[in-house]
């Protein structure tokens, strides 16, 4: 029977991983050993994994492969047959297995969501699970944090209260073991330069390039060294001169003993290009510090396309 269906599924997945792009026509013709409907359902199954994605072009339903550098026919056509079950799978091939043997940075999205969802549901493993969302988050993984539980669900039904919480749990702690890292990093930073300026903004503030949906007005103080000594957020929402008032931007940098402040925030857009607002509120404050002592060394947009430095932009 496992035969029967991996040469039926053989015939329907060679000859399509020799095509970039196709229709279902196209599909049907290059597989001509095999029976449409089949053909028809296996590319469901493989848009429904992540694996295809459908594309209109010129006003016609097409597919194309998601990341076909990583697709690989034989160990999906396994997959399929033995349904992905933990023991039906090979035991160097297990997600838990493979990380004792090779360490946690070997293994694919997939695995490592396996092992946070543990356990499988009547219909699909632990490993089925992982595999669809590791497919289906593989090109926007950022967006992950960021997702129900309801919408996962949908992805599969092995997210249920208890594996979305590993899940939100084990993405928590790696940022907290992140940013653990970045502060042992910072206390050797020193910001004298545009280029260490965004790049320890692109690392401190990730989480704004990502998750914000609103902006948000942040500071970083700085020694007479230049190194930082704390950040502070000062506003949530559109950024605007009347908004983000000087007192409340230098009380903080005044607390913290700052000769010099480095003026952060985000563009939710993407698009890091600075406003007339950004250029005015920069301009303000900017002033403001000369008459307390205090220098702003540079205003930097952090978003998800780029950080950029207005300082370096004007």
């Amino acid at each position: 029977m496992s035969t029967d269906r991996r040469k039926r599924l053989a015939q329907v997945i060679e000859p399509l991983t020799a095509l970039d792009e196709f229709s279902s026509e196209q599909a049907k013709a290059v597989c001509e050993q095999a029976n449409p409907a089949y053909v028809t359902s296996t590319l469901k199954t493989l848009v429904r994994e992540g694996i295809l994605q459908r594309i209109v072009v010129d006003d016609q339903h097409r597919f194309r492969w998601c990341e076909p550098e990583r697709f690989q026919p034989e160990k999906w056509i396994d997959q399929q047959i033995h349904g992905l079950q933990v023991r039906e799978t090979p035991e160097q091939e297990r997600p838990r297995e493979k990380l004792l043997r090779n360490g946690a940075a070997s293994l694919s999205n997939g695995d490592l969501l396996a092992i946070l969802i543990r356990v499988g549901v009547q219909k699909e493993s632990a490993i089925a699970g992982g595999n669809l969302l590791g497919n289906r988050f593989a090109m926007q993984l950022e967006k992950l944090p960021r997702t129900d539980r309801e919408e996962l669900r949908e992805i599969s039904p092995t997210i249920n209260r208890v594996s979305y919480a590993q899940i939100m749990a084990g993405i928590e702690l790696g940022r907290r073991v992140a940013a653990a890292q970045a502060s042992h990093r910072q206390d050797e930073t020193r910001i004298t330069s545009t280029e260490s300026a965004i790049q320890y903004c692109a690392n401190e503030f990730a989480r704004l390039a990502t998750d914000a949906v609103q902006e948000e007005f942040h500071i970083v103080t700085l020694d007479t060294k230049h190194k930082p000594i704390r950040t502070h957020q000062i506003t949530i929402g559109t950024l605007d001169a009347s908004l983000v008032h000087p007192r409340e931007v230098f009380r903080p940098a005044i607390r913290d003993a700052a000769s010099a402040v480095l003026l952060v925030h985000n563009h939710p857009s993407g698009d890091p290009t600075p406003s007339r607002e950004d250029i005015q509120v920069t301009e303000r404050l900017t002033d403001a510090g000369k008459l307390l002592g205090i220098v702003v060394l540079d205003h930097i947009i952090v978003a998800s396309q780029r950080c950029l430095s207005i300082r370096e932009e004007s």
